[in-house]
């Protein structure tokens, strides 16, 4: 990690000085005798749209953050897991018509090695890499994830933040954003220094969920898991798995455990679900298990942990031996052993085609890491083979993005090696890049990728303005508007010049320089609340070339 603070790390430092500047905070209210009935009305504490401001405001500092990792691969793992569970929840009525449309039910990847799982307001859930690397099957990881999305329908971020008319929502963010901090680091320095002092009590008391949301969001996940098509006994075995991995050997790496203490009850009462209603039991499958090992590579710090990796094992049983070959191709390309890791992974490939049930989905992400480890080893063309011959999957969807972002950068690799060539490819993944950022404008990868084909392209200007959207959704709102000055800039002596984009980049640096100004605002303290349509709306379509 580098010597200077991240953007979670920083927000650690401003706590106490946001309370300074907002004033203190008042002392949390009365603990309620009851949890309020499912479904009523948080608005008191924190409005629908309030948290959604504020959970927008954690995640632009968060996506800055160099543990904040965007993986197409392992995110779109993650996302098959957790969109079931918010269909499932709108079914069973817990998400009402407000927060369907103001939340964003998006969960994301911290490039973490403790095991920890989180909930932040507006409808974001953050997992640690270390979390999906510990899980043995896909319903394990489900019911986390169930667990953390019912704190999110149930509201209890809004109820655990007590009222305040001194306090603004930037105020609220910064600490929330160190007690995640803190929550991360393995330093007890760091973790007094969020809590010290009376102020800092009575925030962590605030912010903690209390034993009956978590046995409320315990009950309300485990119907989600069920009517989410997941083995129920999952919840009962990861609790069973963090407890006994915890007891043996806890060197501070389980902060979920303290955030989510594993009291007796809970864990009885999750056998004791799972006894009444028994269900199929969670049986491992090969795709979650070459995402665990993907997650453990992706964590891996340092040539040696990668080295471990690389050498696949010997099991003899063949889906542990595929997803240990899968491992060890992903550390042997980061290793650049490309001839190693394109032996493995060929080798991955002919043992998963003897495979009895087969798994399409599964050979699916190893044709896309075989084309991974084909790039990674200079050979675009040879990599574009492999994805043109990759298995049929769900058509658009977040199945559809992480052969579209490499197909982008084998295009930009071609274009390298065959300038003239490479002017079909680098169109194709220019035209796929803006549909599918008409569907989803916050896509900062693909944002940035745009940026590079349509510059190789010749299309300067939607170039500029691709690059000052990606940095929108990185939260450098300053590097955007420098961006989007340079792109006006040049559109006015440009020949030919592109009116409809030139128009587009006038709108967005207007809108844009005005949340940045609203945001000083409120860091300033003139403005308590963001005042509605401060959000930065979504990109405009880009015109196709």
């Amino acid at each position: 990690m580098s010597a200077s603070l991240s953007p979670w790390r920083r927000a650690l430092a401003c706590t106490l000085a946001s309370l300074t500047v907002c004033g203190p905070w008042q002392a949390p209210v009365q603990a309620q005798v009851r949890l309020p009935s499912l479904g009523e009305s948080a608005s008191e504490d924190l409005s629908v749209g309030a948290e959604r401001r504020l959970g927008e405001q954690i995640m632009r500092e968060a996506r800055r953050d160099p543990e904040f990792l965007d993986d197409p691969v392992l995110q779109d793992y993650l996302q098959a897991l957790f969109s079931p569970l918010v269909a499932a929840a709108r079914q069973m009525g817990n998400i009402d018509a407000d927060t369907d449309q103001a939340f964003a039910w998006e969960p994301f990847l911290v490039k973490d090695r403790s095991v920890n799982a989180f909930a932040l307001p507006g409808g974001f859930v953050g997992v640690h890499l270390g979390l999906i690397a510990i899980t043995t099957t896909r319903d394990q990881l489900a019911s986390v994830l169930a667990h953390e999305l019912s704190h999110v329908t149930q509201r209890h971020i809004a109820r655990s933040i007590a009222p305040s008319s001194r306090a603004s929502m930037i105020a609220i963010a910064t600490l929330l954003l160190g007690i995640i901090a803190a929550s991360k680091s393995r330093n007890t320095d760091v973790f007094n220094a969020a809590v010290m002092g009376g102020q800092g009590a009575a925030i962590q008391s605030q912010l903690n969920f209390s034993r009956d949301m978590e046995r409320e969001a315990d009950r309300i996940g485990y119907g989600l898991l069920a009517n989410a098509g997941y083995a129920p006994s999952g919840m009962a075995s990861m609790f069973e798995k963090l407890d006994v991995a915890s007891r043996i050997n806890d060197s501070g790496g389980f902060p979920y455990l303290r955030s989510h203490p594993l009291t007796t009850d809970r864990i009885s009462e999750a056998r004791n679900r799972t006894l009444i209603n028994p269900g199929a039991p969670a049986a491992p499958t090969l795709l979650h298990a070459m995402m665990q090992m993907r997650s453990r590579v992706l964590m891996a710090e340092g040539a040696q942990p990668l080295q471990r990796l690389a050498s696949a094992g010997t099991s003899p049983l063949r889906l542990e031996r595929v997803a240990a070959l899968y491992g060890g191709a992903l550390a042997s390309s980061r290793l650049n052993e490309h001839a190693a890791a394109l032996a493995q992974v060929t080798q991955a490939l002919q043992l998963e085609a003897s495979l009895t049930p087969r798994e399409p989905p599964a050979e699916r992400v190893l044709r896309l890491l075989q084309a991974e480890v084909q790039l990674a080893a200079g050979q675009p063309a040879a990599a574009l083979q492999a994805l043109d011959a990759l298995p049929a999957g769900p058509e658009g969807g977040a199945a559809a993005r992480p052969p579209l972002l490499l197909r982008a950068q084998i295009a930009l690799a071609l274009r390298r090696s065959d300038p003239a060539g490479s002017a079909a490819a680098l169109r194709a993944s220019t035209e796929a890049l803006q549909t599918w950022l008409a569907d989803a404008p916050h896509d900062a990868a693909a944002w940035e990728l745009l940026a590079s084909t349509a510059d190789a392209l010749g299309l300067k200007l939607r170039a500029m303005r691709a690059a000052a959207e990606a940095r929108v959704m990185l939260g450098d709102l300053t590097g955007a508007i420098d961006r989007l000055r340079a792109a006006q800039a040049a559109s006015r002596t440009a020949v030919g010049q592109d009116f409809i984009e030139a128009s587009v980049i006038d709108a967005r640096l207007r809108q844009i320089t005005a949340l940045r100004r609203q945001l000083v605002l409120e860091a300033r303290g003139d403005s308590g609340r963001p005042a509605p349509g401060d959000e930065v709306p979504p990109p405009a379509s880009t015109p196709a070339p």
